[in-house]
């Protein structure tokens, strides 16, 4: 892939494609949120519930290697607009659910959906990333703080959906909320097909699939590191959490109901806003306009090691109070919320760190592999998640969390001082 040549063109290509990708992340957590809780007023179980976004995390696994060759050989705008696409016809084949279907049915039904918009996702992401590698500035850490805003940005809007899908599923019901979001999304595809500016790659004929595949340790280690760092967060995230907070906020009612989904919904929304917007000040926080980038990949070391205290803390918390309790449920709230904030700071290291150690004629092979272990690590925790919470509830969950992020911060000591 060639560099693009005019930095003001590239700089408004750039401009769309994040703005198309926050459109797609608001409507990607807005989904998440109505299916968690929708099944589950239905009486899904944990593992259920797991399953149901098990095709998602397969779909990205699999999107992810393809999509960085496909980028490589049609152009980053083909990916983007697939992506698009793809959601926007998901939420209308979800519309359709039957409530009379059988849950076997509804069960695979919602699989299914989720594979597309799994896919969908993933060649969204891939586009919004490779790009920020492409336009950067490349003096001055301009490189961390495009990749901190992109991300911090992107998770934050993705936070703002939860809450709207909470939001949505209590008021407008679970159909509305879904065909409204395929509405909006579509008007967004339509804009950007008319009125993409120039400046992205246009693809390159001879891109080969088996370059997908990196011969670099370091982006390989990083890799690892990525898979166990997502899991050890969906772990507590995907189902387990949202879960057991509705155990202890619903009291079975109608009224009891909403106000569970608006509590969760606020509280997964804060969670992901406070984690992009510690991912997108993570330049600051670590000073990196002024260190070495040898330097920061000692510090992904550090922060790797410091994350592991907070599960940790918390599985101890939960093995002591033993069942749902006032202070167990505000040490949760306290403890996550921690949890959110160094995990922003390793997250965003470790994407600066991908982006520094690939070439830019390589860089969606590169790109595409990294959040292939990224969707690997989702899967293995979304399967963790209804598992470890219906085997042995809060404290065989976060243990199990604690043990990946161990594992994550070992992978991380593997990384090379030396950058390109």
């Amino acid at each position: 892939m060639t560099q693009t040549a005019a930095r003001p063109e590239g700089l408004s290509a750039y401009i769309a494609v994040t703005a198309a990708y926050w459109a797609f992340m608001l409507t990607d957590g807005a989904l998440r949120m109505l299916v968690l809780l929708h099944f589950h007023t239905l009486g899904f179980s944990p593992v259920q519930l797991a399953y149901l976004f098990v095709l998602y995390e397969i779909a990205g696994v699999v999107t992810n290697l393809c999509a960085g060759w496909i980028a490589a050989r049609f152009g980053l705008t083909s990916t983007l607009y697939a992506g698009l696409g793809l959601q926007v016809l998901a939420l209308l084949v979800l519309s359709q659910l039957d409530p009379s279907w059988a849950v076997g049915a509804s069960v695979v039904f919602v699989m299914l959906v989720q594979g597309a918009s799994g896919v969908a996702k993933d060649l969204a992401k891939m586009s919004s990333k490779s790009a920020a590698k492409l336009l950067a500035p490349t003096e001055g850490g301009g490189l961390f703080r495009w990749v901190a805003l992109l991300t911090g940005s992107k998770n934050m809007v993705k936070g703002a959906g939860f809450l709207l899908g909470a939001v949505l599923l209590a008021t407008a019901g679970f159909v509305w909320a879904v065909l409204g979001m395929a509405a909006i999304l579509a008007v967004i595809l339509l804009a950007i097909l008319v009125a993409m500016p120039a400046g992205l790659p246009k693809g390159r004929k001879g891109a080969k699939f088996a370059e997908v595949f990196s011969k670099s340790a370091n982006v390989n280690w990083l890799s690892a590191a990525r898979v166990f760092l997502f899991g050890a967060r969906d772990v507590w995230f995907v189902v387990g959490i949202p879960i057991y907070f509705y155990a202890v906020l619903s009291d079975g009612t109608t009224t009891g109901n909403r106000t569970a989904f608006f509590m969760i919904g606020t509280f997964m929304a804060g969670w992901v806003i406070l984690y992009g917007l510690v991912q997108a000040n993570a330049p600051r926080i670590l000073r990196a306009k002024d260190r070495p980038a040898a330097d920061l990949i000692a510090a992904a070391r550090n922060w790797g090691w410091g994350l592991v205290a907070v599960p940790m803390g918390l599985t101890l918390a939960a093995f002591v109070a033993g069942e749902p309790q006032t202070w167990l449920t505000v040490t949760l709230v306290a403890g996550l919320l921690a949890f959110g904030a160094v995990f922003a700071v390793n997250s965003s290291l470790h994407s600066y760190l991908i982006l520094s150690f690939t070439k830019a004629e390589r860089v969606t092979m590169d790109v595409g592999f990294y959040y292939m272990a990224n969707a690997a690590g989702r899967l293995a925790g979304t399967l963790l998640s209804g598992l470890t919470y219906q085997a042995g509830g809060l404290p065989i969950m976060l243990g199990t969390a604690t043990v990946m992020v161990a594992t994550s911060a070992i992978a991380v000591g593997f990384l090379k001082p030396a950058i390109k």
